[in-house]
């Protein structure tokens, strides 16, 4: 039997060297849940993001995925998992020398046999998942920003991937723009059941789709709470979450 369980960060410590962003780092994320990790500005929140997509060994703990650990196994059972994986990152980091069709179809040519014409098949479908269709031959500073994070996401979606992280999806867009790409991501989980975890300090798109959330603390360099972020607004007692959650309003 499955676990409802995906997602696992144990006892994670956030480190550069002696310098210690985060610590004593425990939750779990469900499958098909849309959850946030939130906090203010530079308490570790894309630092955390790095260890759970590889990019960064925590100093200590663990991360595991369907109950396997992540960064105690060997290296090829590591890329194993992380191709199980989607990230978005904040600047959509799209080459601006290709087409938004080749943009998507990179990790498709470098991780599966495809021929070159079903790569473009598979990334067309891909950016017409996302709004972009007939954009294929566009290049990225023909689009706006808005398009540039859609295709960004199209390109995270690739190869299918059973998790998909986002490092603040909505920054730099103008509140229009940012309330479609929290309907995009939303409209994606409910229609392939994606896990999506998003790093973010949009109140907006914090309250529009997360499912769960964790808050991280810059000041005691830990996790304050978890759980539904409508519901840590409106029943925290805890200041720094009142804060946060209401922009000072109560």
């Amino acid at each position: 039997m499955t676990s409802d369980i995906q997602i696992e960060v144990r006892d994670l410590t956030a480190a550069y060297r002696h310098l210690v962003i985060q610590r004593d780092l425990n939750f779990s994320i469900r499958r098909g849940e849309i959850f946030v990790i939130m906090g203010p500005s530079g308490c570790g929140k894309t630092t955390l993001l790095r260890h759970m997509v590889g990019l960064m060994r925590p100093a200590i703990g663990d991360v595991l995925y369907d109950g396997e650990s992540f960064w105690n196994c060997d290296d090829d059972e590591r890329q194993k998992m992380i191709r199980k994986f989607g990230v978005m990152y904040q600047s959509g980091a799209l080459w601006s020398s290709m087409t938004l069709a080749e943009n998507v179809g990179l990790p498709l040519g470098e991780f599966t046999d495809l021929k070159p014409a079903e790569i473009r098949e598979v990334a067309s479908l891909k950016l017409a998942m996302v709004g972009l269709d007939g954009f294929e031959d566009f290049h990225p500073p023909e689009i706006s920003g808005g398009m540039c994070k859609r295709a960004g996401v199209a390109r995270a979606m690739a190869l299918d991937p059973e998790i998909l992280f986002f490092d603040e999806p909505s920054a730099g867009l103008d509140p229009v723009s940012a309330r479609r790409l929290d309907e995009l991501i939303r409209e994606l989980r409910d229609s392939l059941g994606t896990t999506m975890v998003l790093v973010t300090h949009e109140l907006p798109s914090i309250f529009a789709i997360g499912d769960n959330s964790v808050f991280l603390d810059h000041d005691s360099r830990t996790m304050l709470a978890i759980g539904k972020p409508t519901e840590l607004r409106d029943t925290s007692t805890d200041p720094r979450i009142r804060q946060f959650l209401t922009r000072g309003e109560s």
